[in-house]
């Protein structure tokens, strides 16, 4: 449960967190709670009554504070690490097992997963609830959910600063699910229905938008009773939302496939317009 420049080490004398210029240690730790990994620690210190002191030095040590009576302070004290907005943007989409959030997050390692899982739990943000099928999945608190509308509204702000596609990028169904709420135009849809499915071969991504008379939901995978029309694109999806790329010589050149109501691709981009990317402004 590290990240780069730190160290946490659980032996026999207890939990000792090392990084630069500081040092916390407990000694409180039963011997049975010396698992390899942080879940197991914090399940057996909670019943030592040491959860508390376990979290408050991690979170003191580990993420420094603003130091200001601010509320826009507490709350990126709490939602502002790196990748912490990114899992409540999948949280958002539907509860995820450990594993899940895992792969939509690639590039994560799994001991900064952990620890901002637990920042996140303990801050209300996050909880762990049993599962019938996986087990155990992490979802979002009826607190953290109170972040959606921020998150759209945010993917909203930052859809201007996506430009052209970096050539490490890549697009999650997660993402795109959120990428589809935060541009919705309910006024484009206003005394129509439609149910779309989007389809990304190169990253094996399925996911569905289904529209009625200005109200949408969505999810990852096929639309439930299926679609009435299936949009099969790329990483061509942005230009074609924000108007750079013409839908019909998208599928006459055959960079944009459409199975269904080849009209229906236009009320796709209607309802799901982008705007286009601002430039950005030099140093």
């Amino acid at each position: 449960m590290t990240d780069a420049g730190r160290k946490l080490v659980v032996d026999r004398q207890g939990v000792t967190i090392i990084g630069d210029g500081f040092q916390f240690s407990t000694s409180a730790v039963p011997r049975d709670a010396l698992e390899p990994d942080l879940d197991g620690l914090v399940a057996q210190a909670t019943g030592a009554g040491e959860v508390e002191s376990v979290i408050t030095g991690l979170q003191s040590m580990t993420r420094l504070t603003y130091g200001q009576y601010c509320a826009l302070s507490r709350a990126l004290e709490v939602i502002g690490e790196r990748w912490s907005m990114l899992l409540v943007r999948n949280l958002l989409v539907g509860p995820r097992k450990l594993a899940d959030l895992q792969q939509g997050l690639p590039r994560l390692p799994a001991d900064t997963l952990l620890a901002r899982l637990r920042e996140l739990e303990h801050g209300g943000v996050v909880r762990r609830t049993p599962d019938e099928v996986d087990g155990e999945v992490y979802e979002l608190t009826e607190f953290g959910l109170e972040l959606d509308d921020i998150t759209v509204r945010l993917g909203q702000w930052g859809a201007r600063l996506l430009g052209e596609p970096r050539a490490e990028d890549i697009i999650t169904p997660d993402a795109l699910v959120m990428a589809l709420r935060s541009n919705f135009r309910p006024e484009a849809s206003f005394g129509r229905e439609a149910g779309y499915q989007v389809q990304i071969a190169e990253f094996d991504l399925v996911v569905y938008a289904y529209v009625r008379d200005g109200v949408m939901s969505s999810g990852v995978g096929p639309l439930p009773g299926g679609a009435d029309v299936v949009i099969e694109t790329g990483m061509n999806i942005r230009p074609l939302l924000t108007g750079e790329l013409d839908p019909d010589e998208a599928v006459r050149a055959g960079a944009i496939q459409v199975d269904g109501d080849p009209a229906l691709l236009h009320t796709f981009v209607a309802d799901f317009r982008m705007p286009a990317a601002s430039p950005q402004p030099e140093n």
